[in-house]
């Protein structure tokens, strides 16, 4: 691959698309000087204007109990509760959308995004699903963003104990059906995170548990539960461990004996699922589908899940492996990786410069995403949404695409470059025959061409 191609590459895999400049900061750098920059990087990520943005944003730091306590729908509500509880919800959702949005475009630490965004897919919650509601926001903020290159047990263990994934999946419900607390709504198991948890969030599908590990994975799980109106906050995280909904009896997961012991029951099954070689396996596979091709070639698969048992689970790690191996630089799989809507509407706003965008540039944003087929935060099923062409190609998809670049270049005549210039800034992989159909129109439409051309879905 050329030095040319190969910035091209970087930009496009390890972040959400170039901006005018990054090609020339990365052919300065180099290429592997950049990645290292992204694999590595500092505390505070966002640059000084963006910082001061989101510090605006006074829900992003509020922690699930103080949100529960403040901006919960009371129960019975009267009309006008109801109302302002909507209201304040409502102002979760905008902040969260528009922080996210935000640090898309503007972070220069482009991996820690795509990974924020990799790993909320791969543990995926739905925000319109009742209580997680109130949550999702925090379960970004708190649960994904500070692990996102850290070690997979502590991003495993994050997710499990939010109260967004325990809203989300039901395991607040779940209840040992012996117990004396079994009644009501907490009447018995409920084995929908159990299940997620080995199907999608570590061992997959093929990882060779049975129907017994699963019921006595929820087993293990119950009284996991969170803050509600029947159940006070014991600290601020929103997690709650109720003892009497608890089966205290010992279990047996993958053919392990996990001694009863409360909480340290989960924590034992989420050690377990962590070191398992089916969870290596399966996660490195979904980060070579991600960054390298749609069917990954096994033999780097393999290579990337002995990293990962080698590493502990060291997210940094597999990923600076797999960028350094020959599949990832292969050209076979150059501009082969068709882009989501999320990737797709983010690149063409990176790549005409859009800095500093106001609400009213952010929303039709989240509107585009939500017109192709993708909206923010809102996949209702627990795989998340597909990162493979076979999910978003389509001639309605390729329509609706395209109208979107000409409706995107129109409503944005004084932000949007000269033809040349957009060009240089997404480094010109067009084939000779779009570029002439470029070139042969007048000025005004070139630059929806170019973000509606074929070569702009890929990446």
């Amino acid at each position: 691959m050329e030095t040319s191609q190969k910035i091209t590459h970087v930009l496009d895999r390890l972040g959400f698309g170039p901006r005018p400049g990054d090609r020339q900061r990365v052919e300065s750098a180099g290429v592997e000087a950049y990645i290292e920059q992204q694999l590595n990087p500092p505390d505070t990520v966002e640059p000084a204007a963006l910082a001061s943005r989101l510090s605006n944003f006074s829900m992003l730091e509020l922690s699930p109990t103080v949100i529960f306590e403040r901006h919960a729908t009371p129960r019975q509500p009267t009309d006008e509760q109801r109302r302002k509880a909507n209201e304040r919800q409502d102002q979760i959702a905008r902040e969260t959308q528009e922080a996210r949005l935000l640090r898309s475009l503007e972070s220069a630490y482009q991996l820690q995004e795509v990974m924020v965004d990799f790993w909320f897919n791969h543990f995926n919650v739905f925000a319109g699903k009742a209580l997680t509601r109130l949550w999702f926001g925090s379960y970004e903020q708190a649960a994904i963003r500070p692990h996102v290159l850290g070690k997979f047990r502590d991003l495993l263990g994050a997710t499990a104990k939010h109260p967004a994934m325990l809203s989300y999946l039901d395991n607040w419900l779940n209840t040992d059906p012996g117990s004396e607390a079994a009644k009501g709504r907490f009447k018995g198991l409920n084995e929908n995170y159990a299940r997620e948890l080995m199907e999608l969030h570590t061992l997959g599908v093929n990882g060779g548990y049975s129907q017994a590990d699963v019921e006595s994975l929820a087993r293990i799980f119950t009284g996991w539960s969170l803050v509600h109106h029947q159940q006070a906050a014991i600290d601020e995280s929103g997690f709650v461990f109720v003892e009497n909904r608890h089966d205290a009896s010992d279990k047996v997961l993958l053919d392990t004996t996990i001694a009863s012991g409360g909480v340290a029951e989960g924590e034992a099954a989420l050690d377990l699922l962590s070191q398992h070689p089916a969870t290596a396996r399966h996660i490195s596979y979904k980060l070579a589908q991600y960054f390298v091709a749609d069917t990954p070639p096994p033999s780097l698969v393999d290579r990337l899940a002995s990293r990962f048992t080698q590493t502990d689970g060291d997210i940094r790690e597999v990923l600076s492996t797999l960028f350094s191996e020959g599949e990832f630089w292969d050209t076979a799989h150059y501009q082969r990786k068709f882009k989501t809507p999320y990737q797709y509407v983010l690149s063409m706003s990176r790549a005409i410069g859009l800095t500093d965008p106001k609400e009213d540039q952010l929303n039709p944003l989240s509107g585009a995403m939500k017109q192709l087929n993708m909206p923010l935060y809102n996949c209702r099923m627990p795989d998340g949404y597909a990162q493979v062409e076979s999910a978003w190609l389509s001639p309605d998809s390729m329509l609706r695409r395209v109208s979107l670049a000409i409706s995107y270049v129109n409503q944005r005549k004084d932000l949007i470059p000269a033809p040349d210039v957009l060009l240089e800034t997404l480094g010109n992989p067009f084939s000779a025959s779009s570029l002439a159909t470029i070139r042969q129109s007048p000025e005004p439409t070139q630059a929806a061409l170019i973000l509606g051309s074929p070569e702009m879905m890929y990446r």
